[in-house]
């Protein structure tokens, strides 16, 4: 069985992550992705190392289940292609910086005249409108201008940005959403529509909570390293060995957490004994905490901790998460078959469905792997693709091959 949106034909004229990411996600759904690409390197994401038997990490991880077919845009030749696929598709997604896409011929405007019906998705880094919209950006960029650096990592240290691409796949998802919502919308009325985000929105929504806090006190939010504006004790703590985070959210909790500690005595400790209280003296509770802590390793006290209902976990690396029980038991990693690479994994979209489940089918193609099929597809024929070849408006995965022999 397919998945819910088996019959659904994107084209898809992004690159790097974010664009990349967010048809990832359809195509893990079922549709069909139609992944357009520069001649000679593709997209970007292609010379994103490390590199897995020549393969740029970032692309196989974004780049599943899509056929790459390879135009220059900068010939007419080649936009009319994109019309002409246009014409029979159902969703179209671009991630170029706010006006190029109009420059190109590409825009909404433009391609609603070709398809009333489409879909056309905008993803940017700072929207469509006002003084910051026409400025290029990427991933770190949009954590820095919407705050999120600001208020990451503890106070005194060195600024750091969230080092995974927060924006560049939040974004992916909220473009996810509006696509999915827009594609219900014209199930029920046959219309189009234009669906746009950005990296920028995704952090103000995102940093929405200090915003609100700033708001309600006037006062500029804290660092707080690995704890909680809002709540105690609820961070990083050092036992005998390494750190374990420990979330305590209400009174309940901080009781159990005092039984395992053998600390009754701070359930009656008026800097303790209450959230608001532990939050004014939370410096002072992690101190008393980790005396306490340092008596065992962090696994002793997160198997403690466990057997009394109290969130916590050791601090892992990457290569313990890769080997973790839990992490095999979820089944995120899935083997997909790839050209190059022997057994190839990569991690599923992170939910399920009963009936039509995402799937990972195909790994990332390679470049030009699809430009014949697809242009036969639409009516093209041999001597036609043969001629747009020999004067570069195309380029075939065994094009590539002969020409870099």
């Amino acid at each position: 069985m397919g998945g819910p949106l088996t019959g659904v034909k994107v084209i898809d004229l992004t690159t790097n992550i974010s664009g990349p990411t967010l048809t990832m996600i359809l195509a893990d759904l079922g549709a069909e992705i139609i992944k357009i690409e520069r001649p000679d390197v593709g997209d970007d994401a292609r010379g994103m190392g490390p590199f897995m038997d020549g393969e740029g990490v970032y692309f196989l991880h974004i780049n599943r289940n899509k056929q790459s077919v390879v135009i220059d845009l900068k010939k007419n030749e080649g936009k009319q292609i994109i019309y002409d696929l246009v014409q029979t598709a159902d969703v179209f997604v671009e991630n170029f910086r706010l006006g190029k896409a109009d420059k190109l011929g590409l825009g909404y405007e433009s391609l609603k005249k070709l398809n009333p019906a489409l879909i056309y998705c905008s993803l940017t880094a700072y929207g469509q409108n006002g003084p910051l919209s026409n400025r290029p950006g990427y991933d770190a960029i949009a954590q820095a201008d919407s705050g999120i650096i600001g208020i990451n990592g503890a106070e005194g240290a060195e600024i750091a940005r969230v080092p995974v691409s927060i924006l560049d796949q939040g974004s992916a998802m909220w473009g996810a959403v509006g696509i999915l919502s827009a594609l219900l919308h014209k199930q029920n009325t046959g219309e189009g529509q234009h669906v746009t985000t950005s990296l920028y929105e995704t952090g103000v929504f995102w940093s929405g909570y200090h915003m609100l806090s700033y708001l309600a006190t006037g006062s500029e939010p804290k660092k707080n390293g690995a704890g909680h504006t809002a709540f105690a004790p609820y961070g990083a703590f050092h036992a005998s060995d390494t750190y374990i985070m420990i979330g305590i959210s209400n009174n309940s909790l901080f009781s159990r957490l005092c039984e395992v500690l053998g600390k009754k005595d701070w359930l009656v400790d008026p800097r303790f004994h209450d959230n608001r209280n532990r939050v004014v003296n939370q410096s002072a509770l992690k101190e008393e905490i980790e005396n306490i802590l340092q008596l065992k390793t962090a696994d002793e006290w997160v198997q403690a901790l466990a057997v009394s209902g109290v969130p916590s976990s050791k601090v892992k690396k990457i290569s313990e998460v890769v080997k973790d029980e839990q992490t095999k038991a979820t089944k995120m990693w899935t083997e997909v078959n790839h050209d190059k690479i022997e057994n190839l994994e990569l991690p599923r979209l992170p939910f399920h469905l009963s009936v039509s489940p995402p799937e990972l089918m195909q790994g990332p193609p390679a470049l030009g792997s699809s430009t014949s099929a697809i242009l036969k597809k639409l009516g093209y024929s041999t001597d036609q693709l043969n001629e747009l070849i020999e004067r570069g408006v195309i380029q075939t995965h065994v094009n590539q091959l002969n020409a870099k022999q």
